[in-house]
């Protein structure tokens, strides 16, 4: 049996606001095996896209851990988080994040640039051929549809052949067609690339695609899929 690729135990997030402070994940234990791909739904303000970034080291636990290949997340320093992230990480955000002063290449480059790739522009179009953006390459951001900023994004997300692929809603700003291609695009390249997807969603439709599905409720695991947090023993051999 070998260790999980991500594990979070007992981990806690709290925020301090105008109001007092907001608890918004209780205690959340659980593991997420290589090449798995695992949704996590829930109502809004359920903590399903604080889960995810804290086990992407985006936020800092309040308490508990989170190991990522074998490594603390919660001990590591802002830089080290940073290499972590840029070496083993692809993240791909509802509201796409890219940079509007480059062109889809140049966003797509980037990490790859930042990781010492001498052919990071070459492998950048490669990617965005992937996503179906390769006549698109040298627009900016503004020139695009909101669906093929997604594509940016995910190419973006997945040129440095991430071990972990992190994905918040990722179609919760395209309309249903455009957002059935970015899925289709999400699942195939993870599967392709050997990357292990979580992926944050309020569709059961899009949760449903994902090997393991748990519901969050009031920042904790919901009853039902309490048993799922954890692999069964047949899954883990």
């Amino acid at each position: 049996m070998t260790d999980p690729i991500l594990s979070l135990k007992d981990l806690t997030f709290a925020l301090d606001g105008n109001a007092g402070r907001v608890e918004i994940l209780h205690g959340i234990s659980l593991s997420v095996e290589k090449g798995e791909t695992l949704g996590l739904i829930g109502p809004s303000g359920s903590g399903k896209s604080s889960l995810l970034m804290l086990m992407g080291g985006l936020d800092t636990a309040t308490s508990g851990t989170v190991t990522a290949l074998g490594q603390d997340l919660t001990a590591m320093d802002e830089d080290a988080l940073a290499r972590f992230r840029l070496e083993h990480m692809g993240v791909v955000f509802q509201s796409f994040h890219l940079i509007g002063t480059m062109t889809a290449l140049e966003n797509v480059a980037t990490p790859l640039e930042l990781a010492g790739a001498a052919d990071a522009f070459e492998r950048a179009e490669a990617e965005l051929d992937a996503v179906g953006l390769g006549d698109r390459a040298h627009h900016y951001p503004a020139q695009m549809s909101g669906g093929e900023q997604q594509r940016v994004a995910l190419a973006r997300a997945i040129a440095p052949r991430p071990d972990i692929l992190l994905a918040d809603e990722p179609t919760g700003n395209l309309d249903a067609a455009t957002g059935a291609l970015v899925t289709d695009l999400l699942f195939k390249l993870s599967s392709e690339r050997g990357a292990t997807l979580v992926l944050v969603t309020h569709s059961r439709e899009l949760a449903a695609r994902c090997s393991r599905v748990i519901r969050l409720a009031d920042g904790l695991i919901a009853p039902e899929a309490a048993d799922a947090a954890q692999p069964s023993p047949e899954a883990a051999e």
